[in-house]
């Protein structure tokens, strides 16, 4: 598998991978609607840097980086990752997580957070934890999941130093 810099020519193949996440409605808090070009703008546009995992020229997965808040906070970043359903469970969002890491630090950033990884969403978060992750706030009632209604949210977070 190779973890590099996403091209603007990768989003043909990221699309439907992202379509297929985001209209499901069940670990990003996006809106299911959400067009082609926005989701572009979000997952391509205003990230710092955007990575695609891939192994003989097949999507496995992505990920972005992402200053989490500007001016005092943007030491601070925060990523998101999607696995290829065909992909999930060969440990890939472990190695584009660890990937993640090194390149933030590249990038000057000292610590990770998550914001919002639902609880629902169990190996995530087994995941994040096994990778040192710290749950450092639990928000209540966060996402109205389509299949098991409300449920919370974790901030997890990891100095990166």
């Amino acid at each position: 598998m190779q973890i590099r810099a996403a091209q603007d020519a990768d989003f043909d193949a990221l699309w439907p991978l992202l379509r297929d996440v985001f209209r499901a409605g069940t670990t990003y808090a996006v809106d299911p609607a959400i067009t082609r070009d926005e989701a572009y703008t979000y997952w391509m546009a205003s990230p710092a840097a955007t990575y695609v995992a891939e192994d003989n020229g097949r999507l496995l997965g992505t990920y972005y980086i992402r200053q989490n808040q500007p001016g005092g906070g943007a030491h601070i970043c925060n990523c998101g990752y999607i696995v290829a359903p065909e992909a999930r469970g060969q440990g890939i969002a472990q190695q584009m997580c660890e990937a993640s890491q090194d390149q933030a630090r590249a990038l000057g950033f000292q610590a990770m957070q998550f914001n919002f990884v639902l609880e629902s969403n169990a190996g995530a978060v087994r995941l994040w934890a096994r990778l040192g992750y710290m749950t450092i706030g639990t928000i209540p009632d966060a996402f109205d999941h389509p299949e098991q209604g409300m449920v919370r949210a974790f901030i997890m977070y990891k100095a990166l130093g």
